[in-house]
């Protein structure tokens, strides 16, 4: 095997590090970009012999030292892409610059503060077994870290220290040191001679994903002909500005677009995974389809049936409409504040929905796809119902696991489905009991009657899907389907319409897409234009969803519509998105882990911000990560220092130069040559957009504003405006430029960021019908007419502090129920000690309605342990000295204990069950407590404001009351309280007495 190399190249380092690891003899040949030079102009390349090279660095150093450990399920490769595409080049534009500006340096350190912690606790990248990742990671370090200018980078990151020099101690990595040229031990001298020409040019310093490839051809003659025949006659291609009253309706002449998000699930707050999987990421592709002025409508809303309702409900002691009511205001009120422009969000809870699901479901068995069949499902004698799966636990029945409180759906310890009946030991969630298995008739529809209709169709449009989708769906169809029931034993649903089966509902599987329909039709009874069109009006229907909704949308659904046969539209685009993790986790909403939509609203960063970094890190084609440090990075390097400070500055020299007049372009090769690398990019992101690729979309958008940056600096108006005429003529060109590059960049990027696309609107002093594109030929023209006078310009965004994201990082550490924690710490955080005694009767209650009705411990451990902290604060806050009690307390107390007292003789006359009164006695004897407190800094002559009168009235009803109660039981626990109550008052008039 032989390496091509130029000197010093880092990138060799990793082959020889490979090599030398897993004993292969490679040849080191220096080689130059002169002259002939096979293959791709890139450095270093492997040779393994005539049939086999490696032009990437990282691809060969897999190839020589390959991942042994298949539990890294391909982190490595995933890695050695983050350090190709992210840390080398950072590090080598540090090691170029003379001096490093604000900027580089704070991005090379969130480059390592993700090393350090991902190193943090672990000998190697991923665990105790050398990796390629490491070698890749290691190599391109040495040089920051021999370097006597730059090592002081890698002072703050102890871990990676410690991890860099664990490696260096190998005597394999020590000899490919030796070979490649440099040293362990000394110092590494040519820093400008780093390996950065692996490419034959570098197009960008600092070298993220965001900047596209790093050589760039450029521009024929083909190109800048066609840029300056769209720039002087594109404006005129633009179709008419589509007028509609509030909302769109399809039309013969324009191409109709129906979007949809999958209906968000009503049992807690969206997190930030939610958010980009379906909402954010449909109204960015809706925005878009406005843009291209296409009539467009979006539907979204919450769904809201279900066992997960129900059982939310059951947590927190509130039937189930009341927790939709809740959340649909929560994920209502988090959608607006995202700025996600719904033409309607709605819900699934409303008759419309009841009578859609209802008439589609008939039709199915009116077409004889609707079978009855007998199932077992486990009964609770107790309850005097049927349990479906999330109201069952037991023992896990899969070998090897046994965990004693796995669902009836699914085992948390494991991770494999269950079949409920299938548990060992079950238990009902809602009493506790052991459930016995029953036969229940069910509605089944029958999808292997319809596969044939479902392929047919699928293979018709599943080239038009994301690669998620058709991955899921094919996994579907690998084998025949199987009939599928409809219905289950519940009472939260839609009701089924069928004689002796009223007493079930409708599987939510079945009825949540429905809801796009019923929710379309609360918006307009028209509603059928849109999902039934007439034959002359074509309708494209576009669905946003993460990939566990796919086989709803892309199996059970579609074949529901087909054995319909009522001429609904089917999907023609499915986008699916892979998952979302949280730094170095993964978001949950059952567990509370990660950052949610209400929490973003608190962290004081803009929406729009928010936004922009959720589509940068849009889970595409595989899993993606969450990350503060990457957050703030986004917005300094990306918004503040590329895009933002683009627009400010030209808007600016417009404004201090020509008094906010645009200039006239007149156009030279050198601004042709602009447009047509402009018009690539401009086509590449509708090609993108049109495929619902909105993160690579996006980094067309700041492509655009890169290559604006770079004509301002090398034009260098502020210069050419102080020379001859010929000067300040390009000087003008230049600004003009910029202007309607500004322009440009106001209409890409307002899907993404509607909020900064306003403002700039706004600077621009131009309509949102000026800025529109042109799908069909997308190009750059003129926006902004010679003579347009703009507004103030003003800065677009502001710089984020590493300090801030720090604390952010801190305060959403863990679980949302830890959060509560630290939140609660203070005893003040509550209140008074009246309110701390309330909330803790309050909490008291709740966890004992929670164990009462489940066996669960991870379902009433949060609460026990708000519960503990409450405690904790009120004997605080009881420890502390406290002021005398008013007479106007003594009273309240002692209604106070009348009242509750009454409380606990009703409930001992109502039950035996000494776990339903205990509490409220305990209150009981707590209040007692207060009013002997009370009574005792009361003056001895009586309470201020008493009077003979008033007590010897107050007397003479307790006197009343407590014959009364002494006729009524003979349980001393009952009237004992008030006879008290009465003693005090014979004793509060005596003292009146003697004053």
């Amino acid at each position: 095997m032989k390496i091509l190399t130029n000197e010093n190249n880092t990138s060799t380092l990793k082959l020889l590090i490979a090599a030398n690891l897993a004993g292969k003899k490679v040849e080191m040949q220096y080689v130059s970009f002169e002259g002939v030079f096979a293959g791709p102009r890139s450095l270093p390349l492997l040779e393994v012999d005539d049939q086999l090279a490696f032009f990437s660095s990282n691809a060969a150093t897999q190839y020589l030292f390959p991942v042994l450990d298949m539990s890294q399920n391909g982190q490595s490769e995933q890695m050695q892409e983050w350090e190709a595409t992210r840390l080398q080049p950072a590090v080598s534009a540090v090691l170029a610059a003379k001096t490093v500006p604000a900027d580089l340096k704070q991005a090379l350190d969130a480059l390592l503060q993700h090393v350090e912690a991902i190193i943090a606790a672990k000998k190697y990248l991923f665990g105790d077994m050398l990796s390629a990742a490491d070698i890749s990671l290691w190599s391109t370090l040495y040089p920051v870290y021999h370097s006597e200018a730059l090592k002081t980078y890698l002072a703050p990151y102890k871990n990676t220290l410690r991890w860099y020099a664990d490696i260096a101690q190998a005597k394999a990595v020590q000899e490919a040191v030796k070979q490649w040229g440099g040293s362990v031990d000394k110092p590494f001298a040519p820093v400008s001679a780093l390996g950065a020409p692996q490419l034959a040019s570098l197009a960008s310093p600092v070298g993220t994903p965001m900047e596209g490839p790093a050589v760039v051809p450029g521009p024929t003659d083909e190109e800048m002909a066609s840029a300056k025949e769209s720039w002087e006659n594109g404006r005129s291609r633009l179709q008419a500005p589509l007028k509609q009253d509030k909302f769109a309706m399809p039309v013969n002449d324009r191409r109709n677009v129906l979007i949809t998000s999958s209906l968000p699930y009503v049992n807690n707050v969206p997190h930030l995974g939610n958010i980009i999987g379906c909402v954010l990421s449909g109204d960015i592709f809706a925005r878009y389809c406005r843009l291209c002025d296409y009539n467009t409508i979006y539907i979204c809303g919450t769904d809201e049936y279900g066992t997960a309702t129900e059982t939310k409900a059951l947590q927190e002691g509130v039937t189930p409409q009341q927790i939709c009511d809740k959340y649909f205001e929560i994920h209502n009120s988090v959608y607006r504040w995202f700025d996600i422009g719904f033409d309607h969000f709605g819900r699934t809870t409303t008759p419309e929905h009841t009578q859609l699901v209802q008439k589609l479901f008939l039709q199915v068995n009116e077409n004889g796809f609707i079978s009855s069949q007998t199932v077992d499902q486990l009964h609770c004698e107790k309850c005097n119902k049927f349990l479906a799966d999330r109201f069952v636990e037991g023992t896990c029945p899969h070998p090897g696991c046994l965990y004693e409180d796995a669902r009836g759906d699914q085992c948390d310890k494991c991770g494999k489905l269950v079949n409920a009946i299938e548990l060992i030991k079950p238990r009902c969630k809602i009493c506790g009991d052991s459930p016995a298995v029953r036969p229940s008739e069910q509605l089944f529809i029958d999808l292997a009657q319809l596969e044939p209709s479902l392929r047919s169709w699928w293979t018709k449009v599943e080239h038009g899907w994301s690669p998620s989708a058709r991955a899921v769906a094919r996994s579907w169809l690998r084998e025949p389907l199987r009939a599928r029931a409809v219905t289950r034993d519940l009472k939260w649903g839609v009701p089924v319409p069928v004689e002796g089966f009223t007493n079930k509902v409708f599987y939510v599987w079945f009825d949540a897409p429905i809801g796009y329909w019923s929710i379309t039709q609360c918006l307009t009874k028209d509603y059928e234009k849109w999902w039934k069109p007439d034959k002359d009006i074509h309708v494209k229907l576009y669905q946003f969803m993460a990939k566990d909704n796919v086989p709803f949308h892309a199996i059970m659904f579609p074949t529901a519509i087909i054995a319909a046969n009522q001429g609904h539209v089917l999907v023609d685009h499915i986008f699916a998105t892979e998952y979302l993790n949280y730094e170095e986790g993964k978001f949950s909403k059952s567990r509370g882990v990660g950052v949610f939509g209400t929490d973003a609203q608190d962290t004081g960063i803009p929406s729009d911000v928010w936004r922009f970094y959720l589509a940068s890190v849009r889970p595409e084609s595989s899993d993606s990560s969450f990350s503060w440090v990457e957050l703030g990075t986004r917005n300094n390097s990306e918004l503040l220092n590329n895009l933002g400070n683009f627009c400010h500055r030209s808007l600016s020299f417009c404004a201090n130069s020509f008094k906010g007049r645009v200039p006239e372009l007149r156009a030279t090769r050198h601004d042709l040559e602009l447009m047509a690398l402009v018009n690539r990019e401009l086509v590449a992101y509708v090609q993108h957009m049109e495929k619902g690729r909105l993160r690579e979309a996006l980094k067309h958008v700041l492509l655009i504003s890169k290559l604006g940056n770079q004509h301002m600096q090398s034009s260098q108006p502020w210069v050419l405006l102080k020379g001859t005429d010929d000067d300040k003529e390009r000087g003008s060109t230049a600004i003009a430029m910029c202007c309607q590059l500004v322009a440009l960049l106001c209409v890409l990027l307002t899907p993404y960021m509607p909020a900064t696309g306003r403002r700039l609107r706004d600077q621009l002093k131009v309509t949102p019908d000026t800025l529109r594109l042109n799908p069909k030929n997308p190009s750059f023209i003129q926006y902004l007419p010679a003579g347009h006078v703009i507004g103030k310009p003003e800065p677009l965004f502001t710089k984020i502090e590493p300090e801030v994201l720090e604390k952010l990082r801190a305060k959403y550490a863990g679980t949302q129920d830890d959060r509560e924690k630290k939140q609660n710490g203070d005893v003040t955080s509550v209140g008074s000690m009246a309110e701390l005694e309330k909330a803790v009767a309050e909490q008291g209650e709740k966890v004992r309605k929670l164990k009462a009705s489940t066996k669960d411990k991870a379902v009433w451990t949060p609460e026990v342990n708000k519960l503990l902290e409450l405690k904790k604060q009120l004997t605080a806050a009881q420890s502390q000295p406290q002021a005398p009690p008013t007479s106007a307390s003594v009273a309240d107390l002692e209604k106070a204990v009348a009242e509750q007292g009454e409380k606990v003789r009703q409930l001992k006359a109502s039950t035996k069950d000494k776990a339903v009164w205990a509490p409220e006695v305990n209150k009981l004897l707590e209040l007692k407590k207060q009013l002997t407190a009370a009574q005792q800094a009361t003056p001895t002559s009586g309470a201020a404001g008493d009077s003979v009168a008033s007590l010897e009235k107050a007397i003479a009803e307790q006197g009343d009351k407590v014959r009364k109660l002494k006729a009524s039981t003979k349980d001393k626990a009952v009237w004992t309280p008030e006879v008290n109550v009465l003693l005090d008052l014979k004793k509060r008039l005596a003292a009146l007495h003697t004053k």
